[in-house]
Protein backbone atom coordinates (compact mmCIF):
# COMPACT_ATOMS: atom_id res chain seq x y z
CA UNK A 1 0.00 0.00 0.00
CA UNK A 2 1.22 3.25 -1.06
CA UNK A 3 2.34 5.96 2.06
CA UNK A 4 2.48 9.71 1.72
CA UNK A 5 3.14 11.14 4.47
CA UNK A 6 5.38 13.38 6.87
CA UNK A 7 7.34 12.52 9.47
CA UNK A 8 7.99 15.09 11.93
CA UNK A 9 11.17 14.93 13.56
CA UNK A 10 12.36 17.80 15.69
CA UNK A 11 10.78 21.34 15.92
CA UNK A 12 13.01 23.47 17.24
CA UNK A 13 15.33 26.65 16.23
CA UNK A 14 18.49 27.27 17.22
CA UNK A 15 18.40 25.15 19.88
CA UNK A 16 16.39 22.23 21.48
CA UNK A 17 14.52 22.13 24.19
CA UNK A 18 12.76 19.92 27.05
CA UNK A 19 9.97 19.40 24.43
CA UNK A 20 11.44 20.30 21.04
CA UNK A 21 14.54 18.36 19.03
CA UNK A 22 16.32 20.29 16.33
CA UNK A 23 15.20 19.94 13.10
CA UNK A 24 14.41 16.54 11.35
CA UNK A 25 11.69 15.56 8.73
CA UNK A 26 11.22 12.35 6.74
CA UNK A 27 8.76 12.42 3.72
CA UNK A 28 7.15 9.16 2.90
CA UNK A 29 6.22 8.76 -0.55
CA UNK A 30 5.69 5.96 -1.70
CA UNK A 31 8.41 3.44 -1.58
CA UNK A 32 10.78 6.69 -0.71
CA UNK A 33 12.70 8.42 1.88
CA UNK A 34 13.21 12.15 1.91
CA UNK A 35 14.99 13.16 4.65
CA UNK A 36 14.93 17.01 4.90
CA UNK A 37 17.52 18.50 7.58
CA UNK A 38 18.35 16.34 10.07
CA UNK A 39 19.86 18.63 13.12
CA UNK A 40 21.15 17.12 15.85
CA UNK A 41 19.73 14.19 17.65
CA UNK A 42 18.09 13.30 14.43
CA UNK A 43 19.38 9.40 14.48
CA UNK A 44 17.68 9.09 17.88
CA UNK A 45 14.48 10.65 16.77
CA UNK A 46 14.08 8.48 14.09
CA UNK A 47 14.05 5.54 16.21
CA UNK A 48 11.51 7.46 18.82
CA UNK A 49 9.68 7.64 15.38
CA UNK A 50 10.04 4.01 13.72
CA UNK A 51 12.14 4.95 11.16
CA UNK A 52 15.20 2.82 9.95
CA UNK A 53 17.88 3.71 8.34
CA UNK A 54 16.93 1.61 5.45
CA UNK A 55 13.80 4.20 4.61
CA UNK A 56 16.17 6.85 3.81
CA UNK A 57 16.68 7.38 -0.23
CA UNK A 58 17.49 11.18 -0.41
CA UNK A 59 18.79 13.62 2.60
CA UNK A 60 17.45 17.34 1.74
CA UNK A 61 19.58 20.04 3.22
CA UNK A 62 18.33 23.32 2.98
CA UNK A 63 22.01 25.62 4.61
CA UNK A 64 24.30 24.72 6.96
CA UNK A 65 23.30 26.39 10.20
CA UNK A 66 23.83 23.50 12.83
CA UNK A 67 20.15 23.35 13.83
CA UNK A 68 19.49 22.03 10.38
CA UNK A 69 22.57 19.95 9.52
CA UNK A 70 24.82 18.71 13.13
CA UNK A 71 22.66 15.52 12.70
CA UNK A 72 24.11 14.35 9.50
CA UNK A 73 27.21 12.80 10.72
CA UNK A 74 25.64 9.84 13.11
CA UNK A 75 23.03 9.83 9.90
CA UNK A 76 25.07 8.93 7.56
CA UNK A 77 26.94 6.92 9.73
CA UNK A 78 23.85 4.84 10.56
CA UNK A 79 23.39 4.01 7.11
CA UNK A 80 26.38 2.73 6.41
CA UNK A 81 26.57 0.43 9.58
CA UNK A 82 23.41 -0.80 8.55
CA UNK A 83 24.40 -1.20 5.44
CA UNK A 84 21.40 0.11 3.52
CA UNK A 85 21.08 -1.63 0.39
CA UNK A 86 20.35 0.90 -2.07
CA UNK A 87 21.93 4.15 -3.09
CA UNK A 88 21.57 7.53 -0.95
CA UNK A 89 21.33 11.08 -2.45
CA UNK A 90 22.10 13.88 -0.84
CA UNK A 91 20.97 17.32 -1.83
CA UNK A 92 22.45 20.44 -0.14
CA UNK A 93 24.41 24.10 -1.08
CA UNK A 94 27.35 23.68 -2.92
CA UNK A 95 28.90 26.75 -1.18
CA UNK A 96 28.57 24.65 1.91
CA UNK A 97 30.29 21.52 0.74
CA UNK A 98 33.31 21.80 3.13
CA UNK A 99 30.57 21.31 5.91
CA UNK A 100 28.92 17.81 4.55
CA UNK A 101 32.61 17.11 4.28
CA UNK A 102 33.22 17.42 7.53
CA UNK A 103 30.22 16.38 8.73
CA UNK A 104 30.30 13.29 6.64
CA UNK A 105 33.97 12.16 7.85
CA UNK A 106 33.74 13.20 11.37
CA UNK A 107 34.49 10.50 13.03
CA UNK A 108 36.09 7.19 11.84
CA UNK A 109 34.05 4.56 10.04
CA UNK A 110 33.50 1.92 7.51
CA UNK A 111 31.65 3.55 4.57
CA UNK A 112 29.50 0.38 3.15
CA UNK A 113 26.79 2.64 1.21
CA UNK A 114 26.90 4.20 -1.74
CA UNK A 115 26.30 7.92 -0.55
CA UNK A 116 25.66 10.18 -3.96
CA UNK A 117 26.60 14.05 -3.38
CA UNK A 118 24.16 15.85 -5.95
CA UNK A 119 25.07 19.98 -4.65
CA UNK A 120 22.51 22.18 -5.51
CA UNK A 121 23.46 25.73 -7.04
CA UNK A 122 21.32 27.57 -8.86
CA UNK A 123 17.08 27.15 -8.82
CA UNK A 124 15.84 24.33 -11.18
CA UNK A 125 15.10 20.58 -11.16
CA UNK A 126 17.40 18.13 -8.95
CA UNK A 127 15.78 14.80 -9.49
CA UNK A 128 13.04 13.49 -12.05
CA UNK A 129 11.82 9.74 -10.97
CA UNK A 130 8.56 7.76 -12.02
CA UNK A 131 7.37 8.96 -9.04
CA UNK A 132 8.14 12.82 -8.37
CA UNK A 133 10.07 15.93 -9.79
CA UNK A 134 12.34 17.17 -6.91
CA UNK A 135 13.37 20.70 -7.72
CA UNK A 136 14.82 23.55 -5.65
CA UNK A 137 14.25 27.53 -5.14
CA UNK A 138 16.84 30.07 -3.59
CA UNK A 139 15.74 31.37 -0.36
CA UNK A 140 16.71 34.46 1.60
CA UNK A 141 19.04 33.88 4.50
CA UNK A 142 22.38 35.07 6.21
CA UNK A 143 24.03 31.99 4.47
CA UNK A 144 23.14 30.23 1.11
CA UNK A 145 19.84 28.21 1.59
CA UNK A 146 17.35 26.33 -0.89
CA UNK A 147 13.60 25.10 -0.29
CA UNK A 148 12.83 21.40 -2.10
CA UNK A 149 9.46 20.95 -3.71
CA UNK A 150 8.46 17.66 -5.12
CA UNK A 151 5.75 17.49 -7.84
CA UNK A 152 3.92 14.29 -8.71
CA UNK A 153 3.43 13.60 -12.57
CA UNK A 154 -0.27 14.37 -13.76
CA UNK A 155 -2.13 11.37 -14.06
CA UNK A 156 -5.91 10.35 -15.98
CA UNK A 157 -9.08 9.88 -14.17
CA UNK A 158 -11.51 7.80 -15.76
CA UNK A 159 -15.18 8.97 -15.60
CA UNK A 160 -17.60 6.16 -15.26
CA UNK A 161 -20.59 8.32 -16.72
CA UNK A 162 -18.67 9.00 -19.80
CA UNK A 163 -17.64 5.00 -20.33
CA UNK A 164 -21.02 4.32 -20.16
CA UNK A 165 -22.56 6.73 -22.86
CA UNK A 166 -19.32 5.19 -25.30
CA UNK A 167 -20.10 1.55 -24.10
CA UNK A 168 -16.68 1.13 -23.18
CA UNK A 169 -16.46 -1.34 -20.06
CA UNK A 170 -14.41 -4.51 -18.67
CA UNK A 171 -10.98 -5.40 -20.62
CA UNK A 172 -11.81 -2.13 -22.90
CA UNK A 173 -10.99 0.25 -20.23
CA UNK A 174 -7.54 -0.65 -19.94
CA UNK A 175 -7.24 -0.38 -23.64
CA UNK A 176 -8.36 3.00 -24.13
CA UNK A 177 -6.33 4.51 -21.06
CA UNK A 178 -3.09 2.05 -22.98
CA UNK A 179 -4.09 3.02 -26.07
CA UNK A 180 -5.58 6.44 -26.39
CA UNK A 181 -8.92 5.54 -28.43
CA UNK A 182 -11.11 3.15 -29.03
CA UNK A 183 -12.96 3.09 -31.90
CA UNK A 184 -12.55 6.29 -32.73
CA UNK A 185 -13.70 7.37 -28.91
CA UNK A 186 -10.65 9.13 -27.71
CA UNK A 187 -9.43 9.30 -24.14
CA UNK A 188 -9.99 12.39 -23.34
CA UNK A 189 -13.68 12.19 -24.06
CA UNK A 190 -14.07 9.26 -21.29
CA UNK A 191 -11.14 10.69 -18.85
CA UNK A 192 -9.75 14.32 -17.28
CA UNK A 193 -6.25 15.23 -16.16
CA UNK A 194 -6.03 13.99 -12.26
CA UNK A 195 -3.44 16.44 -10.96
CA UNK A 196 -0.34 15.16 -8.94
CA UNK A 197 0.09 16.25 -6.04
CA UNK A 198 2.83 18.68 -4.66
CA UNK A 199 4.24 19.00 -1.48
CA UNK A 200 7.38 21.75 -0.38
CA UNK A 201 9.57 22.26 2.34
CA UNK A 202 10.74 26.15 3.11
CA UNK A 203 13.00 26.66 5.96
CA UNK A 204 14.79 29.45 7.38
CA UNK A 205 14.36 32.21 5.15
CA UNK A 206 12.58 36.27 4.83
CA UNK A 207 9.97 36.52 2.53
CA UNK A 208 11.09 36.20 -1.10
CA UNK A 209 9.85 34.95 -4.69
CA UNK A 210 11.39 31.79 -4.27
CA UNK A 211 9.30 31.00 -1.45
CA UNK A 212 6.03 31.67 -3.51
CA UNK A 213 7.61 29.62 -5.81
CA UNK A 214 8.07 26.52 -3.64
CA UNK A 215 4.54 27.04 -1.89
CA UNK A 216 2.11 27.71 -5.36
CA UNK A 217 -0.51 25.24 -5.39
CA UNK A 218 0.97 22.95 -3.24
CA UNK A 219 -1.11 20.11 -1.10
CA UNK A 220 1.14 19.98 2.10
CA UNK A 221 3.31 22.92 2.79
CA UNK A 222 6.52 22.76 5.60
CA UNK A 223 7.35 26.27 6.37
CA UNK A 224 9.10 27.61 9.06
CA UNK A 225 7.29 30.39 11.69
CA UNK A 226 10.36 30.80 13.88
CA UNK A 227 8.65 34.12 15.21
CA UNK A 228 5.02 35.41 16.18
CA UNK A 229 3.89 38.77 14.27
CA UNK A 230 4.95 40.97 17.04
CA UNK A 231 8.50 40.46 16.32
CA UNK A 232 8.62 40.96 12.65
CA UNK A 233 11.56 43.36 12.71
CA UNK A 234 13.25 40.05 14.46
CA UNK A 235 12.33 38.02 11.82
CA UNK A 236 13.72 40.37 8.73
CA UNK A 237 16.92 40.91 10.61
CA UNK A 238 17.58 37.53 11.44
CA UNK A 239 16.20 36.00 7.68
CA UNK A 240 13.01 34.29 9.01
CA UNK A 241 9.26 34.00 8.99
CA UNK A 242 6.48 34.78 11.48
CA UNK A 243 3.32 32.73 11.65
CA UNK A 244 1.28 35.35 9.71
CA UNK A 245 3.40 36.07 6.64
CA UNK A 246 3.92 31.98 6.53
CA UNK A 247 -0.08 31.95 6.66
CA UNK A 248 -0.40 34.30 3.73
CA UNK A 249 2.23 32.63 1.81
CA UNK A 250 0.14 29.97 2.20
CA UNK A 251 -3.62 31.36 1.37
CA UNK A 252 -2.23 33.56 -1.44
CA UNK A 253 -0.99 29.98 -3.33
CA UNK A 254 -3.92 27.71 -2.48
CA UNK A 255 -1.99 25.53 0.00
CA UNK A 256 -4.65 22.68 1.40
CA UNK A 257 -2.66 21.77 4.44
CA UNK A 258 -0.33 24.08 5.73
CA UNK A 259 2.42 23.06 8.65
CA UNK A 260 4.38 25.32 11.08
CA UNK A 261 6.90 24.19 12.40
CA UNK A 262 10.62 25.78 13.72
CA UNK A 263 9.81 27.75 16.81
CA UNK A 264 11.71 30.12 18.86
CA UNK A 265 12.07 28.59 22.41
CA UNK A 266 11.30 32.42 23.33
CA UNK A 267 7.72 31.33 23.03
CA UNK A 268 5.74 29.26 25.36
CA UNK A 269 2.36 28.76 23.55
CA UNK A 270 2.11 26.78 20.85
CA UNK A 271 -1.45 27.57 20.00
CA UNK A 272 -0.50 31.18 19.43
CA UNK A 273 1.03 30.33 16.19
CA UNK A 274 -2.41 28.85 15.12
CA UNK A 275 -4.23 31.86 16.40
CA UNK A 276 -1.73 34.28 14.22
CA UNK A 277 -1.85 32.37 11.49
CA UNK A 278 -6.03 32.04 11.39
CA UNK A 279 -5.73 35.42 11.82
CA UNK A 280 -4.18 35.67 8.43
CA UNK A 281 -6.73 34.78 6.76
CA UNK A 282 -5.67 31.02 5.81
CA UNK A 283 -8.98 28.75 6.03
CA UNK A 284 -7.46 25.20 4.45
CA UNK A 285 -6.26 22.63 7.02
CA UNK A 286 -3.55 23.76 9.34
CA UNK A 287 -0.87 22.13 12.24
CA UNK A 288 1.43 23.64 14.61
CA UNK A 289 4.00 20.68 14.27
CA UNK A 290 4.96 18.84 17.23
CA UNK A 291 7.70 16.20 17.69
CA UNK A 292 6.86 12.54 16.05
CA UNK A 293 4.08 13.80 14.88
CA UNK A 294 2.65 12.12 11.30
CA UNK A 295 1.18 14.07 8.81
CA UNK A 296 -0.83 12.81 5.69
CA UNK A 297 -0.25 14.61 2.25
CA UNK A 298 -4.51 15.22 2.01
CA UNK A 299 -5.85 12.62 -0.64
CA UNK A 300 -6.11 13.73 -4.24
CA UNK A 301 -9.03 16.34 -4.93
Amino acid sequence: MSVRELVVLGTASQVPTRHRNHNGYLLRWDGEGILFDPGEGTQRQMLRAGVAAHDLNRICVTHFHGDHSLGLAGVIQRINLDQVPHEVTAHYPRSGRRFFDRLRYATAYRETVTLTEAPVDSDGVLAVTPAYTLDAHRLSHPVESYGYRLTEPDGRRMLPERLAVHGIKGPDVGRVQREGSLNGVPLDAVSEIRRGQRFAFVMDTRLCEGVHALAEGCDLLVIESTFLDEDERLATDHGHLTAGQAARVARDAGVRHLVLTHFSQRYSDPEEFERQARAAGYEGELTVARDLLRVPVPKRR
